[in-house]
């Protein structure tokens, strides 16, 4: 592969991915913005006071004093049925999630995790909970508008905001969780992450470039899990300080375990500033953030689900064969297999390596072409998408795909003793059966 078209990859934040797995950082920094934002509200409201006091203005402060005590039966009910709403709302969610991964994937509980909606909905509603409770705890029993220090008038006006603004929100919430329960959604999140994951990939010379012999390993001491994703620019950098090249040993998505080898050290002794504590990132599942394969890991979990006995659902297998598909053919001309990476110089500081296309082929096909005996529905679309395949790969990465069509016909005809049947079964049609 030449070196034309290189392109250096774009910084990634594993920290942004990392916080995106979890469903407690929204709302804590939503807890620190709230007590910002009632602590300006009430700087607010006492400076109107103190300026209705200074013009003299009483009976317009009394009227403000009687309007703040109506709006305080309104915001003791807010913060009395903020909590038990949230937990309504929430019970609900988790069932539906629960019967999306049961009937989908277990994966699909990854979506409603990193769903931003519902962070939202739920730092909103907590907000609007934590407002009420600091609002109450602002009333005053002095009603002689020359005595009163703060009526909290911008704050009520706050707790309003902030109920229109929940109700808005549970709005577009129920929407999304059920979008979560259909499988045309759910195929097309995971499609779409797995595009940005592929906008994320380096471009570069997959090449012939030689390294050295190896000199050194470096071995992992951290906990065991999954290598869900590398810090590229701090190996490289540590790489270039020691004048040595680092090999990654294991791929995203491999589960490493302590004691075994993580980089191999090329043309040097092992750089003794390099951190595998903040340079990789070890979790107990994989993720989307630079494991391309994952998404056709879920989209094949989620049409074997479908193609199980229990289920019978082969329209649901279809759908995922027309994103794995999709997949497929993006990928059909690039650059796969193993990544160099390069210093600012040009220089190879790191390889990686990643799944080459018959990696990709065997794991969006095999798996489901061994169930796909007594569904023509699925055999005729599988059929099809490998024909288009065919049709974009380069000359070189044909052959994977036509051992998988020679075995999908192989299979067909083993288990479909008819000659009708078996021509049925085996006619490309990208709709299945319509």
């Amino acid at each position: 592969m030449s070196d034309r078209g290189y392109r250096r990859p774009r910084p990634l934040s594993p920290l942004r991915e990392h916080l995106r797995d979890t469903f407690w950082f929204a709302p804590t920094l939503g807890f620190v913005c709230v007590f910002v934002l009632w602590f300006l509200a009430t700087e607010l409201d006492e400076a109107i006071v103190r300026l209705f006091q200074r013009e003299g203005a009483y009976d317009e402060l009394g009227d403000l004093i009687g309007f703040s005590q109506d709006t305080k039966t309104v915001v003791t009910t807010v913060s009395s049925a903020m909590m038990t709403f949230i937990g309504v709302v929430f019970s609900i969610s988790l069932v539906a999630v629960q019967m999306a991964s049961g009937q989908l994937t277990p994966r699909v509980v990854r979506i409603f995790v990193r769903s931003r909606i519902s962070k939202l909905t739920m730092t909103v509603f907590l907000a609007t909970f934590l407002v009420s409770l600091l609002v109450l705890s602002s009333y005053e029993s002095e009603t002689d508008p020359r005595r009163v220090v703060s009526v909290p008038l911008v704050q009520s006006l706050l707790i309003l905001v902030l109920v229109g603004t929940s109700l808005l929100l549970f709005v577009v919430y129920v929407s999304s969780t059920l979008r979560l329960m259909q499988v045309g959604p759910v195929v097309d999140r995971i499609a779409r992450d797995s595009f940005q994951v592929l906008g994320r990939m380096p471009r570069g010379p997959q090449g012939d470039d030689e390294v050295g012999p190896e000199t050194a390993r470096v071995v992992y001491e951290g906990r065991a899990g999954v290598l869900r994703d590398v810090n590229t620019a701090r190996l490289v950098r540590a790489a270039r300080r020691q004048g040595v090249v680092l090999r990654i040993i294991p791929r995203i998505g491999d589960f490493v375990v302590p004691g075994t080898p993580v980089l191999a050290v090329h043309g040097g002794t092992v750089p003794p500033r390099v951190r595998l504590g903040h340079a990789v990132s070890v979790s107990v599942e994989r993720t989307l953030h630079q494991d391309l394969a994952f998404g056709l890991r879920q989209l094949a979990d989620i049409a074997l689900r479908a193609l199980s006995t229990s289920v019978n659902d082969p329209t649901t297998a279809v759908q995922c064969l027309d994103r794995i598909v999709q997949l497929l053919a993006a990928v059909a001309r690039l650059p796969l297999g193993t990544v160099h990476h390069r210093d600012r110089a040009g220089q190879i500081r790191l390889v990686q390596e990643g799944p080459g296309w018959d990696d990709l082929v065997d794991l969006a096909f095999e798996e489901i072409r061994w169930c796909v005996a007594g569904s023509p529905q699925v055999s005729r679309r599988l059929m099809a998408g490998l024909d288009d395949l065919l049709l974009l790969v380069p000359e070189e990465r044909r052959k994977s795909l036509v051992r998988h069509r020679a075995l999908l016909v192989e299979t067909v005809e083993r288990n479909v003793p008819v000659a009708a049947d078996r021509a049925f079964a085996l006619l490309p049609d990208r709709q299945g059966i319509g």
